[in-house]
């Protein structure tokens, strides 16, 4: 496996894992009669903090999937995942760190290293769409 297959797959993966974690959580809700099945909204805004910045970790993840994840596609289908192989692994890794710290955290300091974990995969998005179109 190529190391931006990996990355692509692990990312899919993540998001996939925290949805997992928020729709148990949520059935955990559900089975012990804290919320009614019918009582949740997206941003859980109704639940705990944790709860809210879960949901926001995955929908992070859902937005950037598309562009980051593209990029990774693209390289794959046409054949030039060299491009992006090298710093597949660092996106993947920011993306992890980036959800972690979201789920830990949101005083000034996480805030900061969340926005440094996502600036990281901006500029790794920019330098693959600029490599790609360019080759």
């Amino acid at each position: 496996m190529t190391p931006t297959l990996f990355a692509l797959t692990g990312f899919v993966a993540w998001t996939l894992a925290l949805l997992v974690l928020m729709e148990a959580l949520r059935a955990l809700l559900v089975t012990t009669r804290q919320v009614r099945a019918d009582g949740f909204d997206p941003a859980n805004a109704t639940l705990s903090p944790f709860m809210q910045r879960l949901a926001r970790a995955h929908a992070n993840c859902l937005e950037g999937l598309p562009i980051f994840g593209g990029l990774m596609v693209i390289a794959l289908i046409t054949g030039q995942s060299n491009l992006t192989d090298p710093l597949a692994p660092a996106l993947l890794a920011a993306r992890v760190v980036q959800s972690a710290i979201h789920l830990a955290s949101v005083s000034a300091t996480a805030i900061s290293w969340r926005f440094a974990a996502f600036a990281v995969q901006l500029a790794i998005g920019v330098y693959w769409a600029a490599r790609l179109l360019l080759a």
